[in-house]
């Protein structure tokens, strides 16, 4: 009998230690699972990242000659990491500028985490004002009342000395709605009475690529507003949405399309498509529009491919990270306890 005990001695503590194994295993799983739990309560119940921003940096904006202000231009930074923040290091750094405005695509989509992330990249590398338009990706996820929430109007016009500011909400990629163009012509006549009007957009009135390039508003509504721009005497357009770079006229209106924040770019013409931002210059009525570039990749599909990936892999690990983690770690403990229990 003594014999046979110790025979299923190391057996019965073999079992006990599996069974102690499985215990940790399953516990950890739960505890990864719950965390994720937290962390997804987190950012649906944790206070928003601003509130009110546009009316709060509009009071913060400063000049301090009322006929010559400098102000810097950019859109389509959507979540990018590097770029983005090396862009923001160059206005902060730039102390003729007084304020920047985002063309929109500030975020790759409307999650709260995402607008966190964005705003923990201005509080890093930029003390100055900053201004924003609303880009098609806010829209997404129903971020549109998420955006209204942390910055205020969709539309909006503030003047600085004798300089007129009208900011569009065309994200929807179809034009404005009776009521934004209604106050679009009331804004433009009270315009009348300074030396410059600037507008801004996200999406263009055309793709200067033309052809088979329709990145930009359906054409009925891009000519009433050209027409509209130029009967008001319009100084300057500004519009991102395409993810390079091109200027010209529209109707005689001189515009700039400034998409190189930070997002995949669209091509890889070097000319048009580089990463980079505007610094306008505004004396007397006459506006200077000075191209800011920053390093890009280079212009061969296969390296541009590369880095697009690179681009979108590394910005989700940089704020999803702890999520994908906790999820790896708990999909391994339940495959290996899986595997146990089968053996």
């Amino acid at each position: 009998m003594n014999k046979n005990f110790f025979r299923v001695r190391p057996l019965i503590q073999a079992i006990k230690g599996d069974f102690k194994r499985q215990l940790l295993r399953i516990g950890l799983f739960v505890f990864c699972v719950l965390l994720l739990v937290a962390i997804e309560c987190w950012d649906h119940f944790a206070p928003l990242p601003a509130h009110d921003w546009m009316a709060t940096n509009l009071k913060k904006i400063k000049v301090n000659q009322q006929n010559e202000i400098s102000f810097a231009v950019f859109g389509d930074n959507k979540n990018s990491f590097t770029t983005f923040e090396e862009l923001l290091k160059h206005i902060d750094q730039d102390h003729d500028i007084a304020f920047a405005l985002d063309l929109g695509d500030l975020v790759y989509d409307g999650e709260k985490e995402k607008y966190r992330y964005f705003f923990n990249q201005l509080r890093r590398n930029l003390h100055l004002p900053i201004l924003t338009a609303i880009g098609n990706h806010e829209l997404k996820e129903n971020g549109r009342g998420l955006y209204y929430d942390i910055f205020g109007p969709f539309y909006y016009s503030f003047q600085i000395g004798n300089n007129y500011f009208i900011v569009l909400d065309d994200a929807n990629e179809i034009g404005l709605d009776f009521w934004q163009s209604r106050w679009l012509e009331e804004e433009l006549i009270k315009s009348q009475h300074f030396s410059t009007r600037f507008i801004f957009m996200h999406v263009p009135l055309f793709d200067p690529r033309g052809g088979m390039y329709k990145h930009c508003l359906p054409e009925r509504e891009a000519h009433k507003l050209a027409v509209l721009f130029q009967k008001y005497r319009v100084t300057h357009i500004f519009a991102s949405h395409i993810h390079g770079y091109f200027n010209g006229q529209w109707q005689g209106v001189p515009y700039t399309i400034t998409g190189g924040a930070g997002a995949e770019l669209y091509g890889i013409d070097p000319s048009h498509f580089f990463y980079h931002y505007l610094k306008v210059k505004v004396k007397d009525g006459t506006a200077q529009i000075q191209v800011q570039r920053l390093p890009s990749p280079d212009y061969e599909w296969l390296d541009r491919l590369g880095f697009i990936a690179w681009l979108y892999i590394y910005a989700f690990i940089r704020i999803h990270g702890i999520e994908m983690a906790l999820f790896l770690i708990a999909a391994g403990l339940l495959m290996l306890t899986l595997r146990s229990r089968k053996t």
